[in-house]
């Protein structure tokens, strides 16, 4: 499950540090769908929201160089000690990708966790980010309720690649084309250890919305808040594992 967490306005992300922030909640009421709900397509059509899972990995700079070759943006919902591909994500950052949170050690019982288990898989991702890119990231049973105290929103899909199933790039790619380019756009899943995706379905991907007219985007842009990306980290910097 991934998560993006309230995403404010980027003026106020820039001035929280010297200026008092409105309340998170009149905030988010400007832009958005709101926390703790599962979003699982943009809300509009005409785009597509490539997002990558499970990284950063030896090939998330790969990854990077390829969208910013095709002129595409991703959201890259990482987890673990992301401190130990620190370059590839603050490239993906400062390239105009978004960075999401995949939690920070994406346990197989995480719908079942504890309130306060949640809050440790988020925030100490949180802090990870908060020393790599300076923000928190915005985008997770009792979960939907804790990700809403937390002020994150919850992304799945609406289009499975399969690749963690071991389904070939062709067989991805027929995933893709069976859902179309029509509707609302897609929010599909995908991960980006796999050498196969980066190297042979997002290249197809990237050349498949262009065909059919679709802007690559953030999941921000895709939900219509394209401008709010981030909010201001809660909790402190971390740079250990």
């Amino acid at each position: 499950m991934r998560f993006i967490s309230f995403i404010l306005p980027v003026s106020l992300v820039l001035g929280a540090f010297a200026n008092p922030v409105p309340s998170p909640l009149e905030a988010f009421k400007r832009a958005g769908p709101a926390a703790g709900q599962v979003i699982t397509k943009c809300s509009s059509s005409g785009m597509l929201a490539l997002a990558f899972d499970d990284g950063p990995s030896q090939l998330t700079q790969t990854l990077v160089n390829t969208l910013n070759a095709g002129g595409a943006k991703a959201t890259f919902f990482v987890t673990g000690c992301i401190h130990n591909q620190a370059g590839a994500i603050k490239s993906a950052y400062n390239s105009g990708h978004q960075i999401a949170s995949h939690s920070w050690s994406h346990p197989s019982n995480f719908g079942s966790l504890s309130t306060a288990d949640l809050t440790i898989q988020m925030q100490k991702l949180e802090g990870a980010l908060r020393t790599i890119i300076g923000k928190k990231a915005s985008t997770g049973g009792n979960v939907l309720s804790t990700m809403r105290t937390l002020g994150y929103r919850v992304i799945t899909d609406d289009v499975d690649s399969g690749d963690w199933n071991g389904l070939t790039p062709a067989q991805s790619e027929a995933r893709f084309t069976a859902a179309g380019a029509g509707g609302l756009g897609h929010i599909p899943l995908m991960h980006e250890v796999y050498s196969t995706t980066v190297n042979t379905l997002v290249p197809w991907l990237i050349k498949w919305a262009k065909q059919n007219n679709l802007k690559l985007v953030t999941v921000a842009e895709c939900l219509g808040d394209a401008g709010g990306a981030y909010t201001t980290p809660t909790v402190a910097a971390t740079s250990t594992c």
